[in-house]
């Protein structure tokens, strides 16, 4: 059943305690020890939200106001990454016996970026963010704009990275929160469809369709975390990814309220007929509601548009960034070296206690029963049960495979074997 791992009254603490604090706070024990309790969170809303059993952590997140606190977290991590990240790389005295803390940050966004894809599906916690939805908004845009601009090749480096998969996440929530147009405040909409021009960023990335790339001949898919060769016959399957796109559009292009304000003017209008070549037979199978979107460009094709009437209201915009960016502006410098100092360089004493406190977090039967279904083999996509024992990342259906698919494999294993051993040896784990 739905594997608990936190009694409610433990994810209700975890909850009420989320707070936000200041950049230069980022990486200290009150600061590790939220991200923990962010990490607990996440595993409890997947292994519930797998069984149908959100409802409490919903509550809880909605009751106690904690989303627009979460938006406010992801935001400041994305700028400690961009500001104050490249500048501790360069000092002098930045020569740490363990990267790991450092990973623990950098991780932070995924972490939170995956609890917001988890729990954003739901009206109440789209609502609850309350104005700070812009900034998430906002938040989404920047990193659907970095997997719009990336080319092929950069991706397979980005791949190894978190930023593609925070991005993917990205997109869910700004789908999630397309979902709502109805129930939105209007600056959001605004945001969305005129800041933003989102439609003609969605074909872009519709056309671009970063998560999946050719490779000696093979169409590989990016699906659950991972790239997987897709067979032929699966060539046609539409992708989560790809979904999550197209609904994106049904949202903002079908609500009436969207069209009230979106200008459908040559450029725009000339963006979105492209979609009419992506409307297959195929495709439409599998997601019916696109029916209405071919009707829709159909009439597109011959109508004058007619813009928006200018309206004068006062929008809101966001805030958060502007803020952290604002407090902190001329610091970062200070920041990188006051963390660097307290916070980057743990004793040994230090470090094995982090170390024990994570292999606590993670207890694998919690690990197990997060991985979502049977792994696939990395040559030829069939079920695999055999495990690559160097690196533990790529899976096989059987030896041959393994065999041939070795070439290929190679750089990547050596990466996460080397990473494996180095977090080991860093953390003097016992095995």
């Amino acid at each position: 059943g739905g594997g608990a791992l936190l009694l409610p009254g433990e994810a209700e603490a975890l909850v009420q305690a989320l707070r936000g604090g200041p950049l230069r706070n980022t990486g200290d024990h009150g600061w590790l020890r939220q991200h923990e309790a962010i990490e607990k969170l996440n595993m409890q809303a997947i292994l519930s939200a797998s069984a149908g059993q959100e409802q409490l952590l919903i509550e809880l997140l909605v009751n106690y106001a904690k989303i627009p606190t979460l938006i406010e977290e992801l935001i400041s991590v994305e700028i400690w990454k961009h500001k104050v990240f490249p500048v501790l790389c360069q000092l002098e005295d930045f020569k740490p016996k363990s990267t790991f803390p450092i990973y623990l940050v950098l991780h932070h966004e995924a972490s939170i970026i995956n609890l917001l894809e988890t729990v954003f599906f739901h009206k109440e916690i789209c609502e609850s963010a309350e104005d700070t939805i812009l900034d998430l908004i906002d938040y989404s845009y920047r990193k659907l704009t970095l997997l719009a601009a990336q080319s092929t090749n950069e991706l397979q480096k980005q791949a190894e990275m978190m930023e593609f998969e925070i991005s993917l996440r990205a997109l869910s929530v700004l789908r999630f929160i397309t979902d709502q147009v109805d129930s939105l405040p209007l600056s959001a909409l605004t945001r969305m469809l005129n800041t933003h021009n989102l439609p003609c960023l969605l074909v872009e990335l519709l056309e671009h369709c970063p998560w999946s790339h050719r490779e000696a001949g093979k169409l590989k898919k990016f699906e659950n975390g991972a790239w997987h060769v897709v067979p032929p016959e699966d060539h046609v399957r539409m992708t989560k990814l790809d979904g999550q796109v197209w609904l994106a559009l049904y949202n903002l292009l079908l609500s009436p309220e969207c069209q009230r304000k979106y200008n459908l003017d040559g450029f725009n209008k000339s963006q979105l007929l492209k979609l009419r070549a992506f409307l297959t037979d195929v495709l439409i199978d599998q997601l019916p509601n696109l029916v209405e979107m071919q009707r829709f460009l159909s009439h597109l094709v011959v109508t004058e548009p007619v813009p928006p009437k200018k309206e004068l209201i006062l929008e809101q915009v966001p805030v958060i960034r502007d803020r952290i960016v604002r407090e902190n502006s001329g610091k970062w410098q200070a920041i990188a070296k006051h963390q660097v100092k307290h916070m980057f360089s743990p004793s040994e004493d230090e470090l094995k206690h982090l170390a024990c406190r994570w292999a606590r977090t993670y207890n694998l039967d919690v690990m197990e029963a997060l991985v979502p279904e049977k792994p696939k083999c990395g040559l030829c996509g069939s079920e695999a049960t055999k495990r690559c024992s160097r690196c533990q990342n790529e899976w096989y259906c059987k030896r041959e495979c393994q065999v041939q698919h070795w070439q290929k494999h190679k750089k990547a294993c050596n990466l996460m074997a080397d990473a494996l051993k180095k977090i080991k040896e860093d953390l003097k784990v016992q095995p």
